[in-house]
C-alpha cells in the first residue's frame, strides 16, 4: 500500500499541550465558584471549540455566551500556545521526512489557528503543513469522521490511502468509520490502557518519532 497523505491532530499528538487547557480548566470554571469534575476533560475531548463552550455553559449553567467563553479561554491559552508549547520530540523530523517522500501533511483539530498558528510558527514548522482543517469547518466533532474528509480533501487524498494520527479513542474511532488508516499516539494524560487505545487503532505507537519507520513499512 502506498500513503499518499497524512493527517495530525495537534493537541497531544504533536503538541505536548495538554496542560494548557488542563490550567485553563480550573482557572475558568474556578472564577465561577466551581471545581473541574472528574468527566469533565473525557465529555469535551472529542468535541469542536464551541461545542465545548456550549456543553460547559450548560453544564455548569453559566450566564455567558459561547463567544463569551471562548474569548475567555483564548485570552488565557493564547501566551501559553505562543511562547510556551513545544513540539514532541521527533515532530520537526517526521514532517520533513514526509516532504522529502512528496506526501502532504494535513491536520484536523479541533483548537483554534488563533492559538495554533503562532505555536507552530514559533516551533518552526508551520510551513511544513500543506494544509489545516478546524472543528468549526464541520458540523460534528472528532467522534464522526468529518472533519477527516474534509482534510483529506484539502490534501486531495483518499481515506484508504490516508494516515491519520491522534491521540484521543472517540477521535480515533470517527477517524476509523471513515475509511482512514488510523494510528493511536500514547500520550500519558489520557491514561488509556493499550487494550483499549488499540480497539479504533490500525497501529499503535509510543511517541512521534516512531512515525518514520511505521510509514516505512506501509
Amino acid at each position: 500500500m502506498k500513503i499518499k497523505g497524512a493527517i495530525f491532530d495537534l493537541d497531544g499528538t504533536l503538541l505536548d499541550s495538554t496542560w494548557v487547557w488542563k490550567q485553563v480548566d480550573v482557572e475558568f470554571l474556578g472564577r465561577y465558584g466551581h471545581d473541574v469534575p472528574e468527566d469533565y476533560s473525557d465529555a469535551i475531548k472529542a468535541m469542536g471549540f464551541e461545542q465545548v463552550a456550549n456543553y460547559t455553559i450548560g453544564r455548569f449553567g453559566l450566564p455567558l455566551t459561547s463567544a463569551e467563553v471562548m474569548a475567555e479561554w483564548n485570552a488565557m491559552a493564547i501566551q501559553a500556545y505562543s511562547e510556551k508549547v513545544k513540539i514532541r520530540q521527533g515532530t520537526r523530523e517526521l514532517l520533513l521526512w514526509l516532504k522529502d517522500q512528496g506526501i502532504p501533511a494535513g491536520v484536523a483539530t479541533s483548537n483554534t489557528s488563533m492559538l495554533f498558528e503562532p505555536c507552530l510558527r514559533h516551533n518552526g514548522i508551520y510551513e511544513l503543513f500543506h494544509s489545516f482543517t478546524e472543528g468549526s469547518e464541520v458540523d460534528r466533532g472528532k467522534e464522526f469522521p468529518d472533519i477527516y474528509i474534509k482534510a483529506a480533501e484539502k490534501i486531495g487524498c483518499e481515506p484508504s490511502s490516508c494516515v491519520v494520527f491522534e491521540d484521543i479513542i472517540p477521535a480515533l474511532k470517527g477517524a476509523s468509520d471513515g475509511g482512514f488508516i488510523t494510528t493511536g499516539v500514547k500520550e500519558k494524560a489520557w491514561g488509556y490502557e493499550d487494550e483499549e487505545f488499540g480497539k479504533y487503532c490500525d497501529h499503535t505507537i509510543t511517541e512521534i518519532t516512531d512515525a518514520i519507520t511505521l510509514l516505512k513499512s506501509l
